[in-house]
């Protein structure tokens, strides 16, 4: 089963994502660590992200892997155990520029189908064109979304709990920054696939939508029997 995860960000795709596969025994890939994996390369290698043939190369060079259980989740890059750097401001805001290079994302699709289709059980994938893109058909698409003001006040809270010196105001103005670059960039753009399931998170907690999606996927299963037989 292939389970599909899309939204903006801040809208819980990660956690439920992760609670799901762990619930149903399936992979859990963030895609999204992958493409911090390779803002981090060309950071440290000092490429120019305006140099968009050098970070495509770097990508597509890069060995990128995501081990472990959905709540403790590895991301290994060229060997190297980078799962602390990637989570960094600073790097999760250059991963939101180099995802809008094509080359890179065309890497990181192919990457992601081959992780996805190789899973023995299946896979949850979150991020922001797995249904409209990385997995068109996939088993169930889940689309995840909030009000911004909603999603910024989540990811301040989570941001003053690790440290991280910010203001709500600050946060809530990123947020509208990276659904700007997400919606509108020329490939990929954050859509919404015309089959998935639609859930607003803005005034849910977690175990609401972990059921309501749960549900979802019980559904599908039960006609995709009925279908079969």
């Amino acid at each position: 089963m292939i389970i599909a995860i899309d939204g903006p960000s801040g809208a819980g795709k990660s956690t439920l994502g992760k609670m799901l596969a762990k619930k149903l025994g399936l992979l859990y890939l963030d895609t999204g660590a992958m493409y911090r994996a390779v803002a981090l390369a060309a950071t440290s290698s000092g490429t120019a992200f305006e140099d968009q043939s050098a970070v495509a190369k770097i990508a597509e060079m890069a060995k990128i892997e995501l081990l472990g259980e959905p709540d403790d989740l590895h991301v290994l890059l060229n060997g190297d155990d980078v799962s602390a750097e990637i989570r960094s401001f600073e790097i999760a805001q250059a991963a939101s520029v180099v995802s809008t290079n094509s080359d890179v994302r065309k890497t990181m699709v192919r990457h992601q189908r081959e992780i996805g289709n190789a899973a023995p059980n299946g896979c949850v994938l979150e991020g922001r064109d797995i249904g409209s893109i990385v997995f068109p058909d996939a088993d169930i698409k889940f689309f995840l979304t909030a009000k911004p003001e909603a999603r910024a006040r989540r990811r301040y809270e989570e941001d003053k709990a690790k440290g991280r010196v910010t203001t709500y105001e600050q946060t809530l103005s990123e947020i509208n920054e990276r659904d700007q670059r997400d919606v509108s960039r020329a490939d990929s753009p954050l859509t919404i696939a015309e089959d998935a399931v639609v859930i607003d998170t803005s005034e849910l907690d977690l175990t609401e939508v972990f059921d309501a999606m749960l549900a979802k996927i019980s559904d599908r299963r039960v006609s995709a029997s009925v279908n079969r037989n």
